[in-house]
């Protein structure tokens, strides 16, 4: 008997028929013989309508009464599939992610995952329960506040208690039928990865590749953790994400050249003009940045004019850090000496991907060509081994990324990519 850890996103359980549909497919797999344990996540745009509900009644509302505001989305679900599997004949039994033993730190709203005890999930299973987490959720390990990983964090829940429970595989149920090659609801013909290695999943996702969350992917690498990424709305056989190539058959799937093309709107770009060109200066520029606990993407120093000695520094960031960003360089204008700042929030990224392209000579000459042919402007430009980076305006994107894929033959003959929640998540 094996232990499978499935996660469920929103769209799947988004409504009574979507939980009865879930709970018969987690059925199946107890029946196969596997002990089963389950992470779900808040109902349809369950999260969406509980942040709005918070704005109205409070513009900034504190970060530890939205938490406890948002973990009620995924007790609803949880508690409502335990009672769909518990009407098909089967035990099962409900869990927050504090009772599943899931501790954090102590950072609200995206709080990271320090250790994972599931004493009590291993005695729901030794009892022939089928044990429901929720995720999304966990429990500060000073203040023992609930506390929530930011948004896809249900993912990382999964990926998490798998390695504790020393679980054969994790798979991640979503509305679409795996991982694409590009976002199927911008490119129709992308498509689906038969396998994917960490390294190239890690980069799809960081990119803005949606079906799965960096830190989760991370979390899996870490501990060689399979990751299995499926539809909950069909059967077909979905994405593999590991260390290795799995055997299909007597066939051994190998990993393409490219992986595929993410893009990501989510960012916007500060420029910070006018900074002295002398040691120390993007130290400051960063540290005052990292104080104020902001991750940035990409960071672009231009050469300095000889007649000023100044030179401009430009860096990427998510859009909602933007405002605490411009806040925190204001503060420190006059000890680092800049002229001014730009603020950006209508750009967009695509990127790259593929491990293959490090031993591939011309794949950054077709890139830029398939931009230029698009008639795409590149603003900033960021390479790896396995990944080049461009930023681009964001009304740019959609053309863009339908370029550079088929320029690299990742379209389909086949079928149109399918999503069928309408979300690709």
């Amino acid at each position: 008997m094996g232990l499978v850890v499935q996660k469920y996103g929103g769209s799947s359980v988004a409504d009574a028929e979507g939980i009865k549909r879930v709970a018969k497919r987690i059925v199946e797999a107890k029946k196969n013989g596997n002990d089963v344990v389950v992470v779900v996540s808040a109902m349809g745009d369950t999260t969406d309508e509980l942040i709005d509900l918070a704005e109205q009644v409070s513009p900034m509302p504190a970060g530890r009464e939205l938490d406890m505001l948002l973990t009620s989305g995924e007790r609803i679900s949880m508690a409502l599939l335990a009672m769909a599997i518990k009407n098909l004949g089967h035990k099962a039994q409900s869990f927050t992610g504090s009772q599943a033993g899931v501790i954090t730190d102590s950072v609200h709203n995206k709080a990271r995952i320090i250790d994972v005890t599931p004493g009590r999930i291993r005695t729901a299973l030794d009892e022939g329960n089928i044990a429901i987490v929720a995720g999304f959720q966990g429990v500060s390990q000073d203040k023992k506040d609930i506390t929530t990983l930011g948004r896809g964090g249900s993912d990382t829940t999964a990926v998490a208690l798998a390695a504790a429970l020393d679980a054969e595989v994790c798979e991640i149920y979503t509305d679409v039928d795996g991982v694409f090659t590009a976002d199927p609801r911008v490119v129709k013909k992308a498509r689906k990865i038969d396998w994917i290695s960490f390294e190239d999943m890690l980069e799809l996702a960081s990119s803005g590749s949606k079906v799965l969350l960096h830190r989760c992917v991370e979390y899996a690498r870490r501990y060689n953790i399979p990751i299995h990424v499926r539809s909950s709305f069909s059967g077909l056989q979905g994405t593999w994400v590991s260390s290795k190539p799995i055997q299909q058959g007597d066939k051994k799937v190998e990993q393409a050249i490219i992986s595929g093309v993410a893009h990501d709107t989510s960012e916007a770009k500060i420029t910070v003009v006018g900074v002295p060109d002398k040691p120390g200066e993007a130290a400051s520029i960063f540290r005052a940045i990292a104080d104020a606990e902001i991750n940035i993407d990409m960071v672009v120093q231009n050469v300095s004019a000889a007649s000023t000695g100044l030179t401009d520094i430009s860096f990427t960031l998510p859009k909602t850090e933007g405002r605490k960003a411009i806040d925190a360089l204001e503060k420190g204008r006059t000890a680092i000496g800049f002229d001014s700042l730009r603020y950006d929030d209508q750009i967009g990224k695509i990127s790259l991907v593929g491990a293959g392209m490090k031993t591939n000579p011309g794949v950054t000459a077709s890139f830029f060509e398939a931009l230029s042919d698009a008639g795409v402007n590149i603003e900033l430009i960021s390479t790896s081994e396995i990944r080049i980076s461009v930023v681009t305006r964001a009304d740019d994107v959609p053309e863009a990324v339908r370029a550079v894929h088929s320029a690299f033959g990742l379209d389909s003959e086949s079928d149109e990519a399918v999503v069928y929640g309408g979300t690709g998540r």
